[in-house]
């Protein structure tokens, strides 16, 4: 018999974070969220609780888990967008359409009973969570920032009524053999037309004093009409910072200054943890620990995390220089390739950038929307 349960009680919320863990121990391309990281969506002061209201279900057949489901509603983003939606998330299920049903169901019912009209997903609490169902590229490693699903996943969750909303894509930009000097000219008379030069600093910490509340507020201005995204409030800001000072090198970040010393152009790449992260499935061990020092310190693996342009600069080609940037880094010898993360698929402006590059799109994520009746 197949029972839906809302979690509540310290088994269940184990029970519920260690389910993937075990239907992805076998696989290879899975890389798990830092458990300890992951626990903390069932503190009561966790970072999303003053915007969010969500609840979590586990599915259970025989006493066995079969699978998860989590329902949010972000109402900071229903706000900005004047909808009445309940997002979809950390949905793990064995291939059972009745398990998956059951899920989806339990969230649909729980979104009326809040006034919602509409689900979609999967989508986290802030686009700083893992997003998208992978819809193609089933046979590659996922990145840490984001997540890996089986190839039976679309089709569970288009059985139960729902219909693509967006796609994003997913590129490879391999190693640079030899810099493009023309990009470099063009970057070097772009900063000089307009007087702007390289913001710079001596340390990570001191990068983050200078520059934190100025990159937060052009990132929000330049995703501010992007897919599924919402402001930062002060508590995902420290969250960010806190992480940003366990794994930020300043040698694979790009800050661009006007005249006034104020941010024009910022991107910041990562050092990939996911073969880290891996062996110990997120949690930190002592071998763990050192694996993530030694991928921090000598990455082979870049994640490209964060690029954003002020909209006043956006016509003028200062991602010429953030381009070149990147470009420099993929031409050190130890770096075999980086991974863009999610673009969206008509986000023409970011995915044309990446023809500069020898590149691969490898990977294809789809949110998912459906309209629900009373």
């Amino acid at each position: 018999m197949l029972e839906i349960t809302e979690v509540k009680t310290r088994k269940q919320k184990k029970e519920f974070l260690e389910f993937p863990l075990r239907l992805y121990k076998n696989c290879q391309f899975f890389v798990p969220p830092l458990y300890m990281d992951e626990k903390k969506i069932f503190d009561d002061d966790y970072v999303y609780a003053d915007t969010c209201e969500y609840v979590y279900y586990l599915a259970v057949r025989d006493g066995k888990t079969v699978g998860r489901i989590s329902g949010i509603l972000q109402k900071a983003s229903n706000l900005k967008t004047g909808e009445k939606r309940v997002r979809f998330t950390r949905f793990d299920s064995i291939d059972d359409q009745q398990v998956a049903s059951a899920l989806f169901k339990a969230v649909e019912d729980w979104a009326i009973k809040k006034g919602m009209d509409t689900v979609c997903g999967p989508l986290g609490f802030s686009d700083l969570e893992r997003e998208g169902l992978l819809i193609e590229g089933f046979d590659q490693l996922s990145t840490f920032e984001e997540q890996y699903n089986y190839e039976y996943y679309p089709k569970l969750i288009e059985n139960c009524g729902y219909k693509k909303e967006v796609d994003w894509v997913e590129r490879k930009i391999f190693h640079v053999k030899e810099v493009d000097e023309k990009l470099v000219k063009v970057s070097q008379m772009m900063l000089k037309k307009y007087d702007l030069h390289f913001g710079t600093a001596k340390n990570v910490d001191e990068f983050l004093k200078k520059y934190s509340d100025q990159f937060f507020s052009l990132l929000d201005k330049t995703y501010e009409n992007l897919y599924g995204t919402v402001p930062f409030t002060k508590s995902m800001k420290k969250m960010m910072i806190d992480n940003f000072k366990l794994i930020m090198s300043l040698k694979y970040v790009t800050v661009i200054l006007d005249k006034n010393e104020e941010i024009v152009c910022l991107g910041i790449c990562f050092p990939s943890l996911s073969k880290a992260v891996q062996p110990s499935q997120g949690k930190l061990t002592i071998p763990a620990i050192f694996r993530l020092l030694k991928a921090i310190k000598h990455p082979k693996v870049l994640d490209l995390g964060l690029i954003g342009v002020r909209p006043d600069y956006a016509q003028k080609g200062v991602s010429s220089a953030i381009m070149a940037g990147l470009m420099q880094m993929l031409h050190d010898d130890d770096i075999e390739y980086a991974e863009t993360n999610l673009n969206l698929e008509d986000n023409h402006n970011m995915i044309n950038q990446w023809r500069r590059f020898d590149n691969e799109l490898h990977k294809r994520r789809r949110s998912y929307v459906k309209k629900l009746s009373d």
